[in-house]
């Protein structure tokens, strides 16, 4: 059918709808079938939207839609086509054409729907219609849903669709020619609206817990109905304006006026006193012409600078992918009563529905429930009703919904998708750009909302504020997001509104940060370190995961196995006992064995075994009771359709690992390797440094966007202006690198605003022009001839480093540089020495690394590698420093070679026996393997049986004498394999003496490795193998810890748990441990423990002090945790080795009373012994265990002895002549008392004078 024929019938079918006469509508009998048609019409357009232009031009609407809607709305078939027609017409036109055409005749195509669209607002402005939608409506809503139709859900969702339509319809002002304070299109239908009851309706359903699927709808329309105010004018609507408004008004016109008057003048000079159609002619002397004659100017002159010869020139145009993006804001000040009826709809949506409607929104966009970018009706209504509660009455409650930092990071994640969209999608930039800028706005409002419940007066306000603020400065992301968005602004993708706001919200947060570090004094924050981790692919690898079977068998598979599922279910069989779907010895997290036995559990079903996987469920869910498994209490239906489930499911299975053993093919037919790089983040803490940060912001790139964002100082508003001088005086004040404004775009923004007649109002900006000039002047005269390579410096943006030099000299950067990197000086005699060892161990040549062996036979021990390496450079010695890189060693094959497994076997039956036989083992083996490999070869090879025989034993101090001496009934058979046959068995005073040695030897040892590493040392030793960050951690641990325990001091001791391998690696060095129990660290206590401890008894001040030293701020003397051993605990010492001594003596000179009665001969004192352990005469067992009753009663006062020696070595203040005293009276009563009864008075007696004297001395 063509064009003429489709006009024809349209014309007629809209003539069978019925006739208008006066206020009266006459339908025609078919009516309704007529309007059927019509949408018949619309299904059928074509791409010029054709059927929707020619029902436009004819009015439809107007004249025949509108009144069948006023006065038949009583006939429900003919109420519901109608809308649905009206629904369709009103539809946008982007909706139409999907976007804006770039086509010449699709875009009039375009502008003509939008122009019968805006014929459709006006029609709308009537009362009446909206008081029949809000009659239908409130109908509908009255229906319970028991009594909804699914038609009447339709009707809602069309009479919702249609107010929406019409509110999106764009306002036209060149037709309109509305002024501020005046009633547009848009704001009679808003009036309409209110009229009707139609905005209370909106407030029921977005408050009704019932009405929740239509929530997109409302907040849609809402977004409309105030998309052209400001949310701080409606909060301030009906109220005068405070004296600072007025003030700042009369400022605004006093410099406008200034302006102008100053403007005139200018042209009055200009113009001379000739009158201006006498303008004349003049020459120029000295400037030529195109002849050689001087040139002729027909233009009247005051000075020779306005000279011009761009005058008749056309100006060079821009391409229009390099221009501006022009704002598109369109807000204005509606009359006062629309302002009010605003007002009062979003202070009852505040109190009544924002947090219910914003809680369910956010959840449908977490869930993918909505349409594509319906997150940007989120974003402004948060942006819009938190400002407007924040300007208006600030109630935390009413907004604390959004207040959160759930929001902040739902904001900031939009926020870089939406600019990663607006890098990717070129033909639709400026969509998403806006969409970009509305997150930004969001995100401003959330910081202004957060500053304010700053300044509550609610205590509980302000401690939740401060909870969101050290979220948000603790996390990386949103920190960076600032610098991100400024470097990569954009002005030809953004507008330059965006940019203001971007200004404005930097300068929020960085005020709010200065703030909270000023408050708290110390700050740590989150910092990732970013490694590219390089990973061989092959190109014709083929899948790794296992393939899925398909339905058809995984069907014959369960019909085959139900019946057997069903009986063991319903306990007809018996299920099996030995499942375990979780091993508590396995290193492997619980999360993984949790999957491992899901995995389980679908392998059992599908290899035919229900009733194993049955158990294995059963077993999982008492394990798990979290109800990944089922609950406690599931019925046995549920049961069998959850086995069903599983059975069914494509569980994630992780790919299956290639064997060691196994060699790679490295054949010229095999496929390439390629590598590809993995990004990998290593998360670390660290101390924040404030002035760091903002050194930041000291780049060319975003001083680029606060120099064209102050070119418009007249136009901006005084908060932006600030925002700016702000930003620009922290970078030349605080960072003290003002060379960077040394730019001639900006001198030249100085120069127009030093010669503006109104630069009166902008003080703050001028005196800060004032500043950065004469800085650059003084540096110009600096030096007697003046530095001319300064003022080409200003045709071009700086960096640090350019700045420094301009300012300091140039050359003096590399300087600083060095110094900083610990630059020193090489005597000539040093350079000699040098050059001698490099050449020596070069022509050795070797596998040792040169720098190494050099640093090793070097005269000064304090040269570290990099001096070295940058002096081989500088002597020309070698090219490049990656010459001198250490050599990786080569990769350690995976298979165990046969000489390497006999050797494991010797080792092992070397240091079964010893407290750490796998740490010993790998000391002593040829071919170094980590520890997992040599533990899982052990099993490997059946030489152990489970993994925890190779586990670290610990034994307390004193455990070996204990065992030593109770050997004779426990470990004998330990004992017995070391002695040769026919050996004599050493009787028990000879044992006890030689543990007495050993023990002696031991302490002796101990104070002798104490007395050679000292703080000092050990400090130096770890700075040498590069474990200074190490140290910085556990002194920043203690900082954290100090301060937890001045607000809570419960005691309690708190766990070094290290989070990265670096640190890892550190507490399980040596050295490191060491130094750790130096300055009064935990080590684990017992198997059960897996970390280090900070000890509850030290006191924040002691965590401090120890922090610093660990830090090298203090020395190691000022350490509390090492003490010089007091006069007390020598005094006890010495007591203790008397003790010890008089034992033994006794021991000798004094046999026991078995031996007086039957010594036995030296030949036999093996079987003797025998025999007496065997024997079951009551005399021999209660010699026994009198014996050994009697030497565990004086084990058990020398360890008491021991445990008083090092509380006694643990006080802070000691008294000597209280010691002397002590260790005299302890002295005199050992030498006259009794032999058993000794220690015991001598212990007792040393207590109470030492729980005396501490006494005295805490008085």
């Amino acid at each position: 059918m063509d064009l003429y024929m489709m006009n024809c019938e349209l014309l007629a079918t809209c003539s069978a709808l019925g006739y208008l006469e006066g206020d009266t509508y006459h339908k025609e009998p078919d009516c309704h079938e007529t309007v059927k048609d019509l949408i018949r019409y619309l299904r059928r357009e074509d791409e010029t939207r054709d059927i929707r232009q020619q029902l436009g031009a004819s009015q439809i609407v107007q004249t025949d839609l509108i009144p069948i809607m006023k006065q038949y709305h009583d006939d429900k078939a003919l109420f519901e086509t109608v809308i649905r027609l009206m629904v369709n017409l009103t539809q946008p036109a982007i909706v139409c054409f999907g976007k804006v055409p770039k086509d010449k005749m699709f875009r009039h195509y375009f502008l003509d729907v939008v122009s019968y669209l805006q014929g459709y607002k006006v029609a709308f402005a009537d009362e009446e219609v909206w008081a029949v939608l809000s009659r239908k409506l409130y109908e509908l809503l009255q229906l319970d849903w028991e009594n909804r139709q699914e038609e009447d859900s339709l009707l809602i969702e069309r009479i919702l669709l249609l107010v929406r339509n019409i509110l999106h319809v764009p306002a036209d002002p060149e037709e309109e020619k509305r002024t501020d304070d005046d009633a547009s299109v848009h704001d009679q239908v808003l009036w309409a609206i209110h009229q009707s009851g139609f905005d209370d309706l909106l407030k029921f359903i977005a408050s009704s817990d019932s009405e929740q699927q239509w929530c997109m709808h409302v907040l849609e329309i809402v977004s409309l109905m105030c998309r052209e105010q400001t949310s701080e004018q409606l909060a301030r609507a009906g109220q005068g304006r405070s004296a600072g408004e007025k003030a700042q008004d009369e400022h605004e016109l006093q410099a406008a006026r200034q302006r102008e008057q100053a403007d005139r003048q200018a042209r009055i000079r200009a113009l001379g006193t000739r009158h201006s159609r006498f303008g004349g002619t003049f020459v120029v002397q000295g400037m030529k012409s195109i002849s050689d004659k001087d040139l002729i100017y027909h233009q009247p002159l005051k000075e020779i600078s306005q000279v011009s010869f761009d005058r008749e020139k056309n100006p060079k145009r821009k391409p229009k992918n390099r221009q501006p993006m022009k704002d598109g804001d369109g807000t204005r000040r509606s009359t006062l009563s629309i302002r009010l009826f605003l007002k009062q709809f979003c202070e009852d949506f505040l109190e009544n529905c924002y947090n219910g409607l914003m809680r369910t929104v956010k959840d449908n966009l977490v869930r993918m429930k909505t349409q594509d970018h319906d997150e940007t009706y989120y974003l402004w209504a948060m942006r819009f009703f938190m400002e407007f509660n924040r300007v208006h009455n600030f109630r935390v409650d009413m907004v604390s919904e959004t207040v959160s930092v759930r929001t902040f990071h739902f904001i900031e994640t939009n926020l870089t998708n939406f600019y990663e969209m607006m890098l990717t999608d070129k033909d639709d930039i400026t969509s998403w750009s806006r969409r970009m800028h509305l997150a930004l706005k969001a995100y401003n409002e959330l910081l202004m909302t957060v500053n304010a419940m700053d300044a509550s007066k609610d205590p509980a306000v302000r401690d939740s504020a401060n909870v969101i603020k050290s979220n948000i400065f603790y996390v990386m992301e949103y920190r960076e997001i600032f610098l991100t968005l400024l470097r990569k602004f954009d002005e030809t993708k953004q507008p330059k509104t965006y940019l203001k706001d971007l200004v404005e919200t930097t300068h929020v947060f960085v005020k709010m940060l200065e703030r909270f570090c000023k408050t708290k004094g110390h700050i740590v924050v989150q910092k990732k370190r970013k490694k590219t981790k390089r990973r061989k692919r092959t190109a014709e690898q083929g899948p790794t995961a296992p393939v899925e079977p398909p339905e058809e068998e995984l069907n014959t598979a369960w019909d085959g196995l139900s019946g057997d599922l069903s009986a063991f279910i319903q306990g007809e069989g018996e299920l099996p006992q030995d499942v375990a779907p979780f091993d508590a010895a396995l290193d492997t997290p619980l999360e993984e064995q949790r999957v491992q036995a899901m995995i389980t559990i679908q392998d059992c079903l599908r290899s035919g075994d229900p009733g194993r996987a049955l158990a294995t469920l059963r077993a999982a869910r008492e394990v798990w009771p979290d109800g990944a498994f089922g609950s406690a209490d599931i019925s046995q239906e549920d049961e069998f359709m959850a086995l069903r489930e599983i059975c069914f499911t494509a569980l994630p299975r992780p790919a299956p690992e290639q064997p060691e053993d196994t060699p790679e093919p490295e054949e010229e037919g095999d496929a390439e390797a390629e590598e590809e790089e993995v990004p990998q983040f290593n998360v670390a803490e660290q101390d924040f440094n404030l002035q760091d940060y903002i050194r930041r912001f000291a780049n060319p790139q975003i001083l680029k966007a606060y120099v064209r964002l102050l070119a418009d100082y007249r136009t901006n508003s005084s908060h932006i202006n600030h925002c700016v001088v702000k930003m620009l005086h922290r970078v030349a004040w605080d960072c003290k690198m003002e060379g960077l404004l040394f730019q001639i775009s900006l001198f030249r923004i100085f120069q127009r605003l030093l010669e503006d007649p109104a630069g009166a109002a902008y003080s703050e900006l001028t005196k800060f022009a004032k500043y950065v000039l004469g800085r650059f002047f003084s540096l110009t005269t600096r030096s007697s001839p003046p530095d001319c390579n300064i003022f080409p410096e200003l045709l071009f943006w700086k960096g640090a480093k350019e700045a420094y030099e301009m300012t300091e000299g140039y050359g003096s950067y590399q300087e600083v540089r060095k110094q900083k990197r610990g630059h020193v000086e090489w005597t000539p005699d040093e350079q000699e020495e040098l050059t001698g060892w490099y050449h020596k161990f070069k022509e050795e040549g070797g596998d040792v690394d040169i720098v190494d062996q050099i640093r090793q036979n070097f005269s000064d021990p304090n040269k570290t590698r990099q001096q070295i390496i940058s002096q081989l450079v500088a002597q020309e010695l070698v090219q490049d420093r990656s010459e001198l890189k250490r050599k990786k060693r080569p990769r350690q094959s995976a298979i165990w070679r046969e000489e390497e497994e006999l050797e494991l076997q010797q080792l092992f039956d070397k240091h079964k026996h010893s407290d750490d036989p796998v740490g010993d083992i790998m000391t002593e083996m040829t071919e170094k393997r980590s520890k997992r490999k040599v533990v899982e070869k052990l099993l490997a090879l059946g030489l152990v049986s489970d993994r925890k025989d190779l586990y670290k034993k610990r034994r307390r101090k004193g455990s070996k004498k204990k065992d030593n001496e109770e050997g004779f009934v426990v470990d004998d058979d330990e004992d017995m394999p070391r002695m040769e046959e026919g050996e004599p068995v050493p009787s028990d005073g000879e044992m006890e003496v030689q543990d007495s040695s050993e023990s002696e030897s031991e302490e002796q040892s101990d104070d002798s490795d104490g007395e050679a590493d000292t703080i000092p040392t050990l400090l130096q030793k770890l700075q040498d193998e590069g474990l200074g960050d190490q140290l910085q951690w556990i002194a920043s641990g203690l900082e954290r810890t100090a301060d937890d325990r001045e607000s809570d001091e419960s005691g309690e001791s708190v766990p070094i748990v290290p989070l990265t391998e670096e640190c890892e690696n550190a507490m399980e060095h040596r050295t490191f441990q060491k130094l750790l129990k130096m300055v009064g660290l935990a080590p684990p206590a017992s198997e059960q423990e897996s970390f280090w401890r900070i000890p509850g008894s030290l006191s924040a001040t002691e965590l401090r002090k120890t922090a610093d030293v660990l830090t090298g701020k203090e020395a190691a003397g000022d350490l509390p945790g090492k003490k010089q051993q007091s006069s007390r605990y020598k005094a006890l010492k010495e007591l203790a080795k008397t003790r010890k001594k008089h034992s033994r003596e006794g021991k000798k000179g004094k046999p026991s009373r078995q031996e007086e009665d039957d010594p036995p001969p030296a030949g036999k004192s093996g079987k003797k012994r025998v025999r007496q352990l065997d024997s079951s005469d009551e005399d021999d067992n209660e010699s026994i265990t009198s014996g050994s009753s009697k030497r565990s009663r004086k084990d058990s006062s020398n360890n008491d002895l021991e445990e008083t020696m090092d509380a006694v070595e643990s006080q802070d203040k000691t008294s000597d002549e209280a010691t002397t005293k002590v260790q005299e009276q302890a002295l005199e009563s050992d030498s006259d008392s009794d032999e058993d009864d000794v220690p015991l008075r001598q212990i007792a007696h040393a207590r109470r004078r030492i729980e005396s004297s501490d006494s005295e001395e805490d008085k």
